[in-house]
């Protein structure tokens, strides 16, 4: 009943390969959440551990960087290393996703495809 598109084009079986690829997705957004990625800048005074559903889960700094004449310096190395972790977390988000979906990018313009 399915098959009345061009050259026998079965919606059934599309429909199906769709569910699993989504079903795929939901289990690897949810294995994301477990796994985490590390950035550090300014020599690794200042550490960032993202999430791979790209939550910040940590941040730390190390004594010697506080300095209170130096805060601009500080603000910069923080953003740099939370800018690379979230990096790092896109990308591996991204491995993630594109094994699920062939490679097929901007797919319903989800984050990390």
């Amino acid at each position: 009943m399915a098959r009345g598109g061009p050259g026998g084009f079965d919606v059934n079986a599309l429909m199906k390969q769709a569910q699993q690829m989504q079903q795929q997705m939901e289990q690897a957004q949810e294995q994301l959440k477990g796994e985490t990625v590390e950035a550090s800048a300014g020599g690794g005074m200042v550490k960032v551990t993202m999430g791979g559903d790209m939550t910040l889960r940590e941040i730390s700094i190390d004594p010697e960087a506080i300095d209170p004449e130096e805060a601009e310096i500080l603000a910069d190395m923080v953003q740099a290393a939370v800018n690379e972790a979230l990096r790092a977390a896109q990308d591996l988000a991204g491995s993630k996703m594109g094994g699920i979906t062939g490679g097929m990018g901007g797919l319903g313009g989800l984050p990390g495809m």
